[in-house]
């Protein structure tokens, strides 16, 4: 078992560790998009919710709590990183990174979405 499945949510999340913990059907965590919305309708992580960086905080704060496991991605590393940073910035505590975003989680065989 990996560190998330104990509980341990690091600041940077592999694509695999997540896709386990879906499979392993692990509540209370909630996966972001912050991609521009045309890029998510394109295609996204199953069950990813889309908030565009410019709209991340802002709506985070009204909808999630401030100690929920989130997994936030973007289309790069960087992006992701940023988008991060601001909601730790904001008090949410328990924040991780997707490393490789979308693109690596499609790589890690990982159930995606289009609208």
């Amino acid at each position: 078992m990996t560190n998330l499945l104990l509980g341990d949510l690091t600041p940077q999340t592999d694509a695999h560790d997540l896709k386990s913990r879906l499979q392993w059907g692990q509540p209370a965590f909630t996966i972001i998009d912050v991609r521009e919305r045309q890029t998510y309708n394109q295609g996204h992580i199953s069950g990813a919710i889309p908030l565009p960086v410019s709209q991340l905080v802002e709506r985070a704060t009204i909808s999630l709590a401030k100690e929920r496991d989130i997994y936030i991605y973007g289309d790069s590393d960087e992006q992701s990183a940023n988008a991060a940073k601001a909601l730790r910035d904001a008090g949410f505590s328990r924040v991780s990174e997707l490393t490789g975003g979308f693109s690596g989680w499609k790589a890690a065989g990982g159930s995606t979405e289009e609208v």
